[in-house]
């Protein structure tokens, strides 16, 4: 042991004098969200978010359709930072909000962006729907206490989340409604109407928020349509494309050879069959793949959807929240996708140990949702199924602006007359 002792007395010098070149090895990724959290806040400083209300028209006559090309429009907002601007101002992409809360039984529908993106949101509303209104007002969730669950308020809540894999769609509107080819609204059932329904149910003191928060994005940002035609070429059992030899494979082969002196066998052509795979599906196998070839094809958002019942504690009745189940349960299939509750983002506890804390768990679940509800935060549990990919068809399908004969409810506020051009011609006081 003597004779080591130089060699160890040298490391445990050398590490005194030199233990510090470990720190930026160490440090490196608490520095560099630290650095990200800063600029971040600086940047999210400087944006300015604005709230919109829309006032619908007593008679909108355009199909759901027109709500696809809106959403369209809106993800023309897309513009993500350079590396310049992401590490050194700290940017991020920017996000909207489409939001329908029902406060004491009126239905309202609610538009949040940022400010420098008012003039896109215009074109893209105006284009398809003349006759709507926006006029910005104060955020709505200002005028309950921020300190919700307290001794006179009650709430639950909760996100939901895809039940399979974000590239099976949900179900549209096109199972929905049948074209009308002479552009004016469907006669047949509307999604949105179950919905309306429910909110309008809702007695003094007792609030229902739903709230989706959009963000643009691309095949560059989440490789949707590559894992989309991943599924649709295992579903009609096409061959891998990278399905080649192996290094280890080569390996075997030359070692073979050497060790019996036979060169190795050929592979044999596989012969090609008369019939595609394609054609062997069956007719729901085939509904599934056209059904995810479409959701890949379209513009697409990351979404965050979350729930909100909240209300007096008098009047507090928990079973509300089947109101949510039932409309979103009109847009799920067993052979594609559905939505389903997200148990971890959820304000219900109910534990078989420690349940002496249950309480105190669900008051701070209940804070959280509720701060991330009003402050329009990301979920905290994104990889848990918190964010999920919906296209313009889906959206358009969950959010559209319902015709008077969908919802003739008194409790939907409605513009009284259309906005029409002055008549030209008309003389002009010059000043």
């Amino acid at each position: 042991m003597e004779q080591f002792q130089p060699l160890l007395i040298f490391i445990w010098q050398t590490f005194l004098a030199w233990w510090w070149l470990i720190l930026p090895f160490v440090l490196f990724h608490p520095a560099k969200f630290m650095w990200l959290w800063w600029r971040e806040e600086l940047f999210w400083k400087r944006v300015n978010f604005k709230i919109y209300e829309i006032k619908i028209s007593r008679d909108v006559e355009k199909p759901i359709k027109a709500m696809e090309s809106v959403f369209a429009g809106l993800w023309q907002l897309y513009d993500p930072p350079n590396p310049r601007e992401r590490w050194l101002e700290g940017q991020r992409l920017l996000s909207l909000s489409i939001e329908i809360v029902s406060t004491e039984g009126e239905v309202h529908f609610y538009l949040r962006i940022p400010e420098i993106a008012k003039k896109p949101m215009d074109s893209a509303i105006y284009a398809q729907f003349p006759d709507i209104e926006l006029i910005e007002v104060e955020d709505y969730t200002k005028f309950v206490p921020q300190d919700i669950p307290n001794k006179d308020w009650d709430m639950w809540g909760t996100n939901f989340q895809l039940g399979r894999e974000d590239v099976y769609p949900i179900r549209t509107y096109p199972t929905f409604f049948e074209e009308n080819p002479e552009g004016k609204e469907e006669k047949r059932l509307d999604p949105m109407g179950i919905l309306l329904e429910a909110f309008s149910r809702m007695g003094k003191g007792e609030n229902l928020w739903l709230q989706m928060l959009l963000k643009p994005i691309t095949p560059e940002d989440n490789n949707y349509p590559a894992r989309g035609q991943e599924v649709v070429d295992r579903l009609v059992n096409r061959p891998d494309k990278n399905n080649k030899s192996t290094f280890m494979q080569d390996v075997g082969a030359v070692s073979s050879t050497v060790v019996t002196g036979n060169a190795p066998m050929e592979k044999k052509e596989e012969i090609r069959e008369l019939i595609p795979p394609e054609m062997k599906l069956t007719p729901g196998e085939r509904d599934i793949v056209g059904a995810i070839e479409n959701k890949i094809g379209k513009y697409a958002f990351e979404v965050n959807l979350r729930v909100i019942h909240l209300a007096k504690r008098e009047v507090f009745f928990s079973a509300n929240k089947a109101l949510f189940f039932s409309y979103f349960t009109q847009f799920g299939t067993a052979n594609m996708n559905f939505f389903l509750p997200l148990s971890v983002t959820g304000t219900k506890v109910k534990t078989l140990f420690f349940w002496f804390l249950d309480s105190r768990r669900a008051f701070l679940k209940k804070r959280r949702l509720f701060r991330l509800y009003t402050k329009r935060l990301d979920p905290l549990f994104p990889r848990a199924g918190g964010m999920f990919i919906l296209n313009i068809e889906e959206m358009a399908t969950i959010f559209h602006f319902p015709g008077q004969m969908v919802s003739p409810l008194s409790t939907l506020p409605r513009l009284e007359s259309k906005k029409g051009e002055a008549p030209p011609g008309l003389p002009t006081v010059e000043e």
